[in-house]
């Protein structure tokens, strides 16, 4: 295994990993670690929220939703044609 340092990492960016890492009940050093394997090795949720999403919906009834059948057809507007009230000179 190899191991690398990381200098001039904003603190903020720090913080959020320990809470990361506190929230997941595991160190900052593995939490880093999965963020780096997942994302560069393509396992990584590029999802994810909409797993959020999904699961925050489902309190209100879900994310289904009724697609009403079209029974028109598609209506199109003619721009050949000048408006009534518009004179071009």
């Amino acid at each position: 295994m190899s191991a690398i340092t990381v200098r001039k990492l904003p603190e903020e960016t720090k913080q959020r990993l320990r809470v990361r890492a506190a929230v997941k009940g595991r160190s900052m050093e593995a939490e880093a670690r999965d963020i780096l394997v997942k994302e560069l090795s393509g396992t990584g949720s590029n999802t994810e929220w909409i797993d959020q999403i999904i699961a925050a919906s489902a309190e209100y009834g879900g994310t289904d939703l009724d697609i009403p059948a079209r029974d028109d057809q598609a209506s199109y507007v003619d721009f050949t044609a000048d408006p009534p009230d518009v004179k071009r000179s």
